[in-house]
């Protein structure tokens, strides 16, 4: 018998883009890498108006599969709330490759003795998004209040977190994790190398080699390969696209020129998570004598990512920035109206209404994604007016029909659609080419629905099941 055996378990991210939930045993060390929202396994029996029950703590999630049906990771709370009873936590610790909701969300419902590791702006993120949304079940990541809630005074039970950026190794026991930066479409993305006893595992997290900083993951691509890995654990999101992506430079050349061909208001639709597409909209609008109009919530990424100067961020009070105020209770703009947190942002000189945006549209690009197109209605665009989609195309039913509801929005305000967008993941050539180069022993290829592709490009190839012990 092999002492400390390794093994992976994969609970999310099987055959399915995101949800990656991955358990690496060492002897007794027991690691998560990610524990993410599957949107594909939510969606089959959930939407917006049909949710898991929160009075019911774990029962829907572990009924439904959305959860893994396993011991010593989960909150003592939501466990009493199902008349489960608690285990004590048998997991090391969980490191977190970047802050999507599909890698790191389902944090909320893990036990807060199990400490949680990941990138410093990745910890940034999770932050602005606690600060702006509502609490949920589902996103109670940076703390929690036990639930049943008693009584909204106590104190939230707060997680242990611990940041680290390119060069920082992490030991949990005889487990050494090292962290490496990658490019990604959100900031503070990393691929992790963890030297076991047999060799090394590599785990790629998200990536791509055609965004603004192709040089970390080129760097993460040159430190795997000389771990000579027993196992490659790899994102294949876009295994079935040969051709590369459209680079973000091509985003920025493409809507600054249609953008500087209009005297009308102008919408752009995008991940505010992206800090490159971020970044490429705010220098679009100053290129052409505009300000960047963000929304309450985009407010606070910008109230946190701007700490980093690496970043390059604006400051939610720079000159070039205005942050739209939407009417909220009474519809009279009173304090009242708004949370604590949105209270901060009330008063300053650069919070414009909707009224406001209108008498100003032609010298703004206001960032406003689809569920936010109420706000139209106040701000009546003239006809004509362009309106930017900077996200992906549409890729399955659901996403069909939010298409048909936008196409709706666009004709009745006679708004212009240009579609202009960079991935956040390498194609099949690049990924095909950063196996071949790492040669680990066995490939694992995760966070895709066609894993197939992989057996036909390269050997060695293990299609992994959900649940399944693969020892290494």
């Amino acid at each position: 018998m092999v002492k400390n055996k390794t093994s992976l378990t994969f609970y999310g991210g099987v055959n399915e883009i995101g949800g990656n939930k991955i358990l690496l045993q060492d002897g007794d060390t027991r690691i998560f890498l990610d524990f993410g929202l599957s949107f594909g396994k939510r969606g089959l029996y959930y939407e917006e108006f049909l949710t898991p029950r929160s009075a019911c703590g774990l029962r829907d999630f572990l009924e439904m599969g959305l959860l893994p049906k396993i011991g010593g990771i989960y909150r003592e709370d939501l466990l009493k709330m199902c008349e489960m009873k608690p285990k004590k936590p048998n997991v090391d610790g969980v490191f977190l490759t970047h802050a999507h909701a599909d890698h790191a969300n389902y944090v909320s419902f893990l036990h807060e003795k199990i400490p949680i590791y990941l990138g410093e702006t990745a910890f940034w993120v999770l932050n602005a998004s606690a600060e702006s949304g509502a609490r949920t079940i589902e996103s109670e990541i940076i703390d929690f209040r036990r639930r049943p809630i008693k009584d909204k005074r106590e104190k939230p039970v707060k997680r242990t977190f611990n940041h680290f950026r390119t060069g920082k190794k992490i030991k949990v026991d005889d487990l050494e994790i090292e962290p490496i930066h990658v490019d990604h479409s959100i900031p503070g993305a990393y691929g992790f190398i963890i030297h076991i006893n047999q060799g090394a595992v590599v785990y790629t997290g998200d990536l791509r080699m055609h965004g603004t900083k192709p040089k970390m993951t080129e760097d993460f691509i040159v430190r795997a390969e000389a771990a000579e890995p027993v196992a490659l654990v790899m994102e294949g999101t876009r295994i079935d696209v040969e051709h590369k992506a459209s680079s973000e430079s091509k985003v920025k050349r493409e809507c600054g020129k249609v953008v500087s061909k209009t005297d009308r208001f102008v919408v752009a639709d995008f991940n505010f998570k992206d800090v490159d597409r971020l970044r490429t909209f705010f220098e679009i609008a100053k290129d052409n004598s505009r300000k960047l109009v963000v929304s309450l919530k985009d407010a606070f990424m910008l109230k946190w990512l701007s700490q980093d100067p690496k970043l390059n961020v604006p400051s939610f009070a720079d000159e070039n920035i205005i942050i739209h105020i939407p009417k909220r209770g009474t519809g009279m703009y009173r304090e009242s109206d708004y949370n604590t947190n949105e209270r901060q942002f009330l008063k300053l000189e650069n919070a414009w209404t909707a009224e406001e945006v209108r008498k100003n549209q032609k010298r703004v690009i206001s960032v406003l994604s689809f569920y936010n197109f109420n706000e139209l209605i106040d701000i009546k665009p003239e006809n004509g007016s362009l309106f930017i989609h900077s996200l992906s195309e549409p890729f399955n039913e659901e996403m069909e029909f939010d298409s048909k509801r936008l196409r709706n929005w666009l004709d009745h305000f006679g708004l212009k659609m240009f579609q202009s967008h960079c991935s956040g993941h390498a194609c099949r050539k690049e990924l095909i080419e950063m196996a071949k180069r790492i040669r680990p022993k066995t490939v694992f290829p995760i966070h895709t629905e066609k894993p197939q592709i992989f057996s036909r490009k390269l050997r060695n190839v293990k299609i992994v099941q959900e649940g399944v012990k693969y020892l290494l």
